[in-house]
């Protein structure tokens, strides 16, 4: 379980710095990163780095995909490992 924590730690790392990144590129003109790269990095568990670093840097806060989109990822997330959890939980394989 602490490798689960250690790997949620890590994509969230990365997906901020992504994101900070990206708000970088913005302001100095450089090469930008694809709006489907910042979802992926949100995918793979590393929504609540992206997320908070979008508000905190005010990275793509007025693009409704996003502040919509990254939230219903985590919701969704959160849902399935409560699944995951409560079917293992019932069957006594925790």
């Amino acid at each position: 379980m602490k490798g689960v924590w250690y790997y949620l730690l890590a994509v969230s790392a990365i997906g901020a710095l992504v994101s900070i990144y990206d708000k970088m590129a913005a302001r100095n003109g450089w090469g930008r990163v694809p709006e489907r790269t910042l979802f992926f990095w949100a995918l793979v568990g590393g929504g609540p780095g992206v997320y908070a670093s979008m508000l905190l840097i005010r990275h793509k806060t007025l693009h409704r995909s996003f502040m919509l989109g990254i939230p219903a990822i985590m919701i969704l997330q959160l849902v399935i490992c409560m699944g995951i959890y409560n079917i293992l939980y019932t069957r006594g394989m925790l």
